[in-house]
């Protein structure tokens, strides 16, 4: 396994620590934990004019709730942090850790600008895939696997329904302003795909179907609609905070690894026909991810592996006609 160098890998995780106290030092009124759903959520509560409005910052989890508790020392070491973010973000390309492109970089800065990663927008696909290079520590050298031109976001329906938050900014307006329009379905009046006009990129917004059909669902959070999908909500349960190499920094959000790992292993057995070139790809990012989790986390991956082994005969079946066609993989997850 290639690996980054120690200070490559520690810089990364300085510069995530670093945008995600930027965020919490970006609260301007009064935290406020509300429980929704059996979960706790922070919001920031504040006055505009004679009206009091509400803001969501995030789940309850102990590393919020000390952010929140350190907020004054948070806003004062703002301009410091700053500074620090370009001096990590300098050792990173200096190490050779892989920065985005201006396009995708861009696009992921306008989408944490209006509060999509924010309000549990996940990204998944291949731009998640890269953010694993630093999250991991590893060198991914094989640029075909590394390639895409697509931005898929996922967001559970039920979350984005229960926030009572919503993007700052129309997804719609931000896209235009990056040249993107929406695609139009014969079937569908609402909209969940975006087409660059100068180029061939797609965004597209996903959420998890818990029936039996994949229809079309609306993320009221998000302000768009969505394709639903099985198997997806094993993907996004949990998800991590990553950062993203563009200019000073990008605090986005992506599915844990070891989950990311075990769903590709599901995904390519449900491509048919003209996808397997697509197929391909997702059984060599989930071979590079157990590769290189069987070595450094294996209890996660086990516990991923044995999750969704668990969850019934249909991801028995999907996981094991893949792990038939990558016998090493297959060694390596019954070795754990």
């Amino acid at each position: 396994m290639n690996r980054l160098s120690s200070i490559a890998h520690a810089a990364y995780l300085d510069l995530r620590s670093a945008l995600v106290d930027e965020a919490a030092s970006e609260i301007i009124g009064t935290p406020r934990l509300e429980r929704r759903g059996g979960k706790s959520y922070w919001y920031d509560m504040f006055r505009v004019g004679s009206d009091v409005r509400k803001r969501y910052i995030g789940e309850d989890t102990p590393e919020m709730a000390d952010r929140i508790a350190r907020l004054q020392d948070l806003k004062s070491a703002a301009a410091a942090r700053a500074a620090d973010r370009a001096r990590l973000i300098r050792i990173l390309r200096t190490e050779g850790a892989q920065a985005l492109d201006p396009a995708t970089g861009s696009l992921l800065a306008a989408l944490a600008q209006t509060g999509a990663f924010r309000l549990g927008g996940t990204i998944v696909g291949t731009n998640a895939f890269r953010l694993y290079e630093c999250e991991l520590g590893i060198r991914i050298s094989q640029t075909e696997i590394m390639q895409t031109g697509d931005l898929d976001i996922a967001q559970f329906e039920r979350l984005s329904l229960a926030l009572g938050d919503a993007v700052e900014t129309p997804l719609a307006d931000s896209f235009a302003a990056l040249d993107f329009a929406p695609v139009p379905s014969i079937n569908h009046r609402s909209v969940w795909r975006w087409r660059q006009t100068r180029s061939n990129t797609m965004v597209e917004f996903l959420t998890p179907s818990f029936r039996p059909e994949e229809d079309i669902r609306e993320l009221p959070a998000l302000g768009v609609a969505a394709q639903s999908l099985h198997f997806l909500n094993y993907l996004i349960a949990e998800p991590i905070k990553a950062a993203a190499l563009y200019r000073s920094g990008v605090l986005v959000q992506i599915p844990r690894p070891e989950a990311y790992a075990i769903h590709k292993l599901i995904v390519a057995d449900r491509r048919k026909g003209p996808d397997q070139l697509k197929a391909r790809k997702d059984r060599a990012q989930a071979k590079l991810l157990i590769e290189a989790l069987a070595e450094d986390r294996p209890d996660e991956l086990r516990e991923a592996y044995s999750d969704a082994l668990d969850r019934g005969p249909q991801w028995r079946t999907h996981i094991a006609a893949t792990l038939k066609r990558m016998p090493e993989t297959a060694a390596k997850l019954a070795a754990l």
